[in-house]
């Protein structure tokens, strides 16, 4: 399907390609809410007027796979902005295992002296979920770098962006849906703070009161929904205990049952071409997993949501969260295998994860979901509640229940 340009997209383009052509400014910060098109701009701006390559001489870059994945589908090669800029170096280190040393290669991250020379560009999309901090280290490189963000999204979780807040161009009209969309209707009420009535809005979004959404109703909608957001710890461990239930599921987690990653470890790949780190954030399916309830760990293999394959490794993971609440082992600890001799043949890592039919809206962010039920709990964010309810609605893509 070709790519029709909005008047207001051919100024953003244009505003770009002449950045690029002829300013000597490093950076260039697109911006604009939910829907506006930006990455199809970027795709047609980049590939198109400025007849640059992706994965040549353009570097398309995300805060993490997820948001790789969203570009992959759409025909554009991406990678997450750890993986162009950074370089893992092994590290080897002399530890105590059960009573004897053992010599382990821990991975630690490293700024590249130098990416590829053919890069002309750098594209940072969801760049509102990236730090000044690692933005510091992108721009280090000498690179023009296009950065391209949702400033009314969440900031990130650590650290702090200021490049959004000042955009060279901002996108407003909403093309992705119609205008009169209900969930684009109810994400500018969250972005203005303007209130939002109970009702049904295009039988696409409703608003529903909490005290209403109950009994065999509330059963049936959330298993229907593609995935629940909250804002709350307790809220969310607690519809995540509930999901278990209407699933017949009990005691630790079971086959088939949706989890997700709370814990970065970028010495773990998820894919056979390890273009892909088990990052935070990431949700999939347990497959056949297995228990060393002794110890506190579990094996599994895992299926990440957006990809086809299952990771080609069985992953351990801290078995403790799932017992009693608490993580066992902090990230990093060490744990040897044996073969039937006694022998040591290998040292892990213990991945962390939670279950993931209600995950929180900063872990829901970067991702869209065909549709969502919306817990608002944005009184909890004080000065961010305006943007919390505004991402956590602007997840859904096609329907929306948004509990209040």
């Amino acid at each position: 399907m070709a790519f029709v340009i909005t008047a207001e997209q051919l100024e953003a383009q244009n505003r770009i390609v002449d950045w690029f052509k002829r300013s000597t400014r490093q950076t260039f910060v697109l911006t604009g809410f939910a829907g506006t098109g930006k990455t199809e701009l970027l795709r047609h701006t980049v590939c198109d007027r400025l007849e640059l390559e992706p994965d040549k001489s353009a570097a398309f870059v995300t805060p993490t796979g997820k948001a790789a994945t969203v570009l992959i589908k759409k025909g554009i090669p991406a990678c997450t902005v750890h993986r162009l800029i950074y370089q893992l170096i092994p590290e080897k280190r002399e530890i105590e295992i059960n009573g004897r040393k053992v010599t382990v290669e821990k991975l630690t991250f490293r700024r590249r002296e130098s990416i590829d020379k053919n890069i002309k560009l750098i594209v940072l999309d969801e760049a509102s979920m990236v730090s000044d901090e690692v933005l510091f280290d992108v721009l280090n490189f000498g690179v023009k770098v296009l950065l391209c963000g949702d400033d009314c999204q969440l900031p990130p979780v650590e650290g702090f962006n200021s490049y959004l807040q000042v955009p060279d161009f901002s996108l407003k009209k909403i093309v992705r849906q119609s205008e009169d969309n209900p969930i684009i209707a109810l994400s500018a009420m969250a972005r203005e703070g303007k209130p939002i009535p109970f009702g049904n809005y295009g039988n696409r979004a409703f608003v529903i009161d909490r005290r209403r959404f109950v009994g065999e109703k509330r059963k049936k909608l959330l298993v229907r929904a593609d995935q629940i957001i909250c804002g709350l710890n307790k809220t969310r461990a607690r519809i995540n205990d509930e999901m278990r239930a209407i699933y017949g599921f009990s005691g630790l987690p079971k086959d088939g049952e949706k989890l997700i990653c709370t814990q970065n470890n970028w010495e773990q790949y998820i894919d056979g071409e390890m273009k892909f780190n088990l990052v935070n954030g990431i949700i999939g399916t347990a497959i056949e997993p297995f228990f060393d309830e002794e110890h506190f760990m579990g094996f599994m293999q895992f299926k990440p949501e957006f990809l086809y394959e299952k990771c080609p490794e069985a992953l351990p993971f801290d078995l403790g969260v799932f017992m009693d609440g608490q993580y066992r082992y902090k990230h990093g600890d060490y744990f040897e295998t044996f073969d039937e001799e006694g022998n040591p043949v290998s040292v892990f890592t213990l991945n962390r994860f939670e279950y993931g039919y209600c995950i929180s809206c900063h872990k829901a962010q970067g991702s869209e979901f065909d549709s969502a039920i919306v817990f608002d709990e944005s009184y909890a964010f004080k000065s961010d509640r305006n943007r919390w309810l505004y991402t956590a609605i602007t997840r859904a893509r096609e329907k929306l229940i948004l509990v209040r």
